[in-house]
């Protein structure tokens, strides 16, 4: 660590003992490039300290966390925490909306709190397309000690990050999106950084005793598609999906959308020998395949060969699965009281914004929009702009209405920043409309919701007889099947500016995604934190001075 960094970790570690803040977590990220196989070709990757996945943040709800990242790539770098909620610090989200990207050669210190929060979540790149070549590695908050969880300590806690996967590199990716293209479809499957052969001959990605239980917290880190996962033989029951706890149903089989986490607990009670975890793609005209090894301590044997199906067709399979989700009502999180005693069924709805995705052509270029609006990121970022007082010289309101009827004729589509204001402290519904012929996935920043219902069809008032009102479970992703529709309903609570964008790499680059701008009535340090002073500046506010700060 350098001397700058060392006098910052004192002065937090002093601030700790003297105010009696939940403990910090440091650490130091270098962000550079290796050559890798994931898929048995050589190519190049985003390392974080030599590592792909990136290293994993072990931490307790309310921790605070500080990672100095220092980018030593050959271009502007930012990453996101995906699921934390940032409460009333969207200045540490990470997206190009809240911040001006890392320049090459230089580092920025994300500073954050994993406040009232559990669960199993991921971070990764915003910047370009990134993601698809790595920078990304897992978040793991416990419960503190005197919470207690719905189940018993498992004997280990295992991460597995599953995503779709392309050889070519991030560069080459980007520039056939920049030149009208698509990205067509993936290469193969990757657990972990990894693609097993399922030939007997790949080392044991993770061990287990018989007659114990383990933790598997999965994510699909991907670009582009669903994946599936099973466990040759064994039963996984579901007990936590983005930081809830679920009821604990079992199953065979799971659809994992992309950005989705969920952990379920495996007993080893079988004989003992390898076992595959398979994972396969989704709603594809061809399933693409990977494996990884568990194998049986002093067990003796390879695993199963693979079937020919190892996963279920079509989305009513998928869906009905969504509908067995279930919150455990009794439960407690990361507060002492229960999930249930939040009755989300009872609170009037003020606002409903009902969000149509299109897609169409714009100057011979493929572009994905949201109500008419194709989102481009701005020089300046949005939350700068808004903080220095200059919004209106770099984006308007109110270009995405809250209702939207697609044209009859073809699209018109606006390339623009995509703002919404919503009134702090709102209950609202969001309609999530998929006009399109593949799955989706969408996640949002700064908040749980409750998905409450998806259905096919276009979506009315009258649907809301049908919605889960009782124990939706509360996440932060969630999926809308080709020509169907999503319901989701939240408390706008947490102050700042926060991304709802698509967890497809290419639509989200392409412009699905808008911000909502929650502001407080007041700009009080009670609802928002400042920006930070060591905050990046960019675009038109490069070399100001910071604004006069908020006050309590």
């Amino acid at each position: 660590m350098n001397k700058q960094i060392i006098s910052f970790v004192l002065l937090l570690l002093f601030s700790c003992l003297v105010h009696g803040e939940d403990p910090y977590l440091t650490f130091e990220w270098k962000v550079t490039y290796g050559t890798i196989s994931p898929l048995g070709v050589p190519q190049q990757v985003i390392l974080i300290n030599g590592q792909f996945p990136g290293p994993k943040i072990n931490c307790t709800s309310n921790n605070n966390i500080v990672v100095n990242v220092i980018n030593q790539l050959d271009e502007p770098f930012l990453i996101t925490w995906k699921g934390i909620q940032q409460r009333k610090n969207s200045w540490q989200d990470g997206t190009l909306g809240t911040n001006c990207p890392i320049p090459p050669g230089k580092n920025f210190t994300y500073h954050f709190q994993v406040k009232d929060q559990i669960g199993s979540y991921y971070y990764h790149p915003t910047t370009a397309l990134h993601r698809a070549v790595g920078g990304y590695g897992p978040i793991t908050i416990y419960s503190r000690a005197l919470i207690p969880v719905p189940f018993d300590t498992p004997a280990d806690d295992f991460t597995v990050l599953v995503s779709d996967w392309y050889t070519k590199s991030h560069k080459s990716l980007k520039g056939l999106l920049d030149t009208g293209r698509s990205l067509g479809r993936p290469d193969g499957i990757v657990i972990n950084g990894k693609s097993g052969k399922g030939d007997g001959k790949d080392e044991a990605m993770f061990t287990m005793v018989k007659g114990k239980t383990y933790k598997f917290r999965f994510c699909n880190v991907g670009m582009k598609d669903t994946i599936n996962v099973r466990i040759q033989g064994h039963t996984m029951k579901l007990v936590e999906m983005e930081g809830s706890h679920t009821v604990q149903n079992l199953y065979e089989l799971l659809d994992i959308h992309l950005g989705q986490c969920l952990s379920v607990l495996i007993t080893a009670d079988q004989n003992p020998k390898d076992y595959f975890i398979v994972a396969t793609s989704r709603f594809t005209k061809e399933s693409r395949v990977a494996t990884a090894t568990i194998r049986y301590v002093n067990g003796k044997g390879p695993a199963s060969p693979l079937e020919k199906k190892e996963a279920p067709e079509g989305w009513e399979w998928s869906l009905n699965q969504f509908n067995s989700f279930r919150w455990n009502l009794t439960a407690s999180s990361a507060r002492p009281n229960p999930q249930g005693s939040y009755h989300y069924g009872q609170i009037n709805i003020t606002r409903t914004i009902r969000l149509v995705s299109t897609a169409g052509v714009v100057n011979g270029k493929h572009r994905y929009a949201i109500n008419g609006v194709s989102h481009m990121d701005p020089e300046t970022p949005i939350k700068l702009a808004q903080y220095y007082g200059v919004a209106d010289k770099v984006f308007k309101y109110g270009l995405c209405k809250d209702e939207y009827i697609p044209p009859s004729g073809n699209e018109v589509i606006t390339i623009a920043p995509n703002v919404v204001n919503v009134t702090y402290r709102n209950f609202v519904e969001i309609i999530l409309e998929n006009h399109e012929k593949s799955v989706q996935s969408w996640h949002l920043d700064g908040f749980n919701f409750f998905a409450v219902a998806i259905a096919p069809g276009r979506w009315k008032p009258e649907m809301r007889q049908n919605y889960n009102l009782l124990d939706a479970v509360s996440r932060s992703t969630i999926q809308v099947y080709p020509n169907s529709w999503a319901a989701i309903l939240t408390t706008l609570d947490n102050a700042g500016l926060w991304n709802l964008r698509s967890n497809a790499l290419e639509k989200q680059y392409l412009g699905h995604q808008l911000y909502f701008s929650v502001n407080a009535p007041n700009t009080s340090l009670k609802d928002e934190y400042n920006m930070p002073d060591n905050d990046i500046l960019c675009g038109i506010i490069k070399g100001l001075p910071h604004p006069k700060p908020y006050s309590i």
